[in-house]
């Protein structure tokens, strides 16, 4: 296989199911790629199975001859695991590289990690990237979505290239420079945290059709396939439809009813948590929908206290499925707008200037959370928005006026049910919380003062006060 002679546009190092679909996708756009692998082995099969493409692609075992087949500035891809080995690959690919050249991280990385390694790789001259990829094999193979962090220099040079592979919306490229270091892994990871809780509500509801509904898979997915038409329109109604649709050929029963029901994760909901934590906020949509996970994988628990736990449970209204759509409504714009807080506040905390219309119109098309709203998200954040919240912009308070009052009656019906709906109710809490000027947090700094002496503010005085709790507690 041969190249331009100039080098080869972009090399890609990592031959698994993403890395080998983006070297595709790089030379389906006419882009020369040069391909490299940890066992080499895998390298001479994935050219020959390229097809005409091959001519685009020329592969290399050793790292040496790898680099040295890309043009300067070099753009390296790295499609490994985001943790130790990546570590070792920098380590060991920078002495070939000259100023300039940039290292592409396309895996999903804890930004706390690119952070760390922009700063050390441009001690050496070159640039570092933190690019979020989404959309799975098939989005990269033919147009994902990417959140790039970096340089304005190594954007300049990796734009043309990650424009041209990007999943276009009406024709705008589903990519974009984010911010620097670690802006394009925060976002991706806040962007899978998103997805936790779509998922997780949509199960719910399934759920509550299923259990205190009585709907059998195919009709909830013949359900859900109606609402395509709809506000809920996105991806993950669209395979949820499906597969809820789907026979299975050794049982002649619908699939989904074969399925355990243990789910797993990979961490990126987790980190989700974590950092939202740090910053101070509440992603409790997000928080639910990963406890949901982790209490799916307890199944021999669930099983033993099933018959032994007593759900108490009370005789409800049956939601119908006009309620159950505004009530995934309603939860989803919830979900979405705890997401973008935590962005908001990690933009601030690492001065990152994150653009949050930007950032919905780049999720439009190529990623999972691909759906309706964010076209109106976008457009919310360009106008005015009280206190820089997304739920308090106008066209976004109708939306909610419209379906608040359909997750209410879900979420009672669900309870009174014994049916569990965590991301369902925990959206209904953070609105119900949110919605009121008056909270109860006043006796928590009292019983902070009474027990530790922290001290609380006043309402009518500035400053920090004590309470003469001693003197109370004689009486």
């Amino acid at each position: 296989m041969t190249t331009h002679e100039k080098g080869a546009d972009i090399g890609v190092y990592g031959l698994g199911t993403m890395g080998s679909a983006l070297a595709l996708n790089f030379a389906d756009h006419e882009f020369d790629v040069a391909v490299s692998n940890k066992e080499p082995d895998w390298i001479a099969p994935f050219i020959q199975n390229a097809g005409p493409l091959a001519n685009r692609l020329s592969g290399h075992e050793s790292l040496a001859d790898f680099v040295a087949a890309i043009a300067r500035p070099r753009n390296i891809l790295f499609m490994i695991p985001s943790g130790a080995p990546l570590d070792a690959m920098i380590d060991a690919i920078l002495p070939l590289l000259d100023k300039d050249d940039t290292i592409v991280d396309g895996g999903n990385a804890d930004f706390n990690a690119t952070r760390r390694r922009a700063e050390m790789v441009a001690e050496t001259g070159c640039h570092f990237v933190g690019m979020g990829v989404s959309g799975g094999a098939e989005g990269a193979r033919h147009g994902p979505s990417m959140m790039v962090g970096g340089t304005r220099q190594s954007w300049d040079q990796l734009r043309p290239m990650v424009e041209a592979i990007a999943a276009k919306f009406e024709g705008d490229p589903c990519v974009d420079h984010l911010g620097p270091d670690g802006a394009g892994h925060f976002v991706k990871t806040v962007h899978n945290g998103i997805e936790y809780a779509d998922m997780q509500m949509i199960a719910e509801v399934y759920g509550i059709l299923r259990d205190v509904c009585g709907q059998t898979a195919p009709e909830i997915g013949a359900l859900f396939e109606s609402w395509q038409t709809g506000p809920l329109s996105s991806y993950l109604i669209e395979v949820s439809a499906a597969a809820l649709q789907t026979v299975d050929g050794d049982t002649d029963q619908p699939l989904v009813d074969v399925i355990l029901d243990k789910a797993g994760q990979k961490g990126t909901g987790r980190w989700t948590l974590i950092e939202a934590l740090k910053l101070g906020q509440s992603a409790s949509a997000i928080e639910a929908a990963v406890g949901a996970r982790g209490w799916s994988s307890e199944k021999a628990t669930r099983q033993a206290a099933e018959p032994l736990l007593n759900a108490a449970a009370q005789t409800a209204d049956m939601p119908d499925p006009d309620d159950l759509e505004n009530a995934l409504l309603a939860a989803r714009i919830l979900g979405h707008a705890q997401g973008f807080r935590v962005l908001s506040a990690a933009s601030d905390e690492f001065d990152w200037q994150l653009d949050m219309a930007r950032i919905s119109e780049i999720w439009r098309a190529g990623c999972i959370i691909r759906s309706a709203l964010l076209d109106d998200f976008a457009d919310a954040f360009r106008s005015e928005l009280p206190e820089n919240e997304l739920i308090l912009a106008p066209e976004i308070r109708k939306m909610l006026e419209g379906s608040i009052g359909a997750l209410r009656r879900v979420v009672a019906a669900a309870v009174l049910s014994g049916v569990a709906a965590p991301s369902l109710s925990a959206s209904l809490v953070w609105y119900d919380t949110i919605r009121r000027a008056r909270g109860t947090a006043n006796l928590i700094q009292a019983q902070r003062d009474f027990f530790g002496a922290h001290g609380f503010e006043r309402i009518d005085k500035v400053g920090a006060h004590h309470g003469d709790w001693n003197e109370v507690a004689k009486t």
